[in-house]
């Protein structure tokens, strides 16, 4: 049925109510698709970091006490911890973690082996603890 321009047929009161509750349907459909979007989207963002330092202890070829430090490491990914001017292998030690995130310490490089130690977020590890790796997560 064809309307002249300008003419607005009438509706009866059950056909303006599919009208509307047809207009929030869509509405709501849009919506529910743009937040699963903005979802997809949010989590596929990059890898976290933790924030703040990770500290600890090393000597060096001359046999110096040094620090070395980490600053916001990232998350979910191992690091070796070797100083500058250490010997190649030599383990680190006294962990602290000043980091908003745990920090798992391992003895042995490439964070594996069964000899690890855990770090709460500001906690600090004795000079007997030796570590070659650590994991932030």
């Amino acid at each position: 049925m064809a309307f002249p321009v300008g003419a607005i047929p009438a509706l009866s009161c059950t056909q303006q109510r599919e009208i509307i509750v047809n207009r929030y349907s869509v509405t709501t459909a849009v919506g529910a698709v743009c937040s699963t979007v903005a979802l997809v989207v949010a989590a596929s963002g990059p890898a976290s970091a933790a924030t703040g330092q990770f500290r600890y202890t090393y000597t060096t070829t001359e046999g110096y006490d040094a620090v070395g430090f980490l600053n916001n490491p990232p998350s979910g990914e191992c690091i070796n911890l070797q100083g500058p001017a250490s010997e190649p292998g030599s383990p680190s030690r006294a962990p602290r973690n000043l980091t908003d995130a745990t920090a798992t310490v391992f003895l042995s490089a490439d964070c594996e082996g069964g000899t690890y130690y855990t770090l709460r977020p500001g906690a600090q590890a004795s000079e007997r603890l030796l570590l070659r790796s650590v994991v932030f997560s």
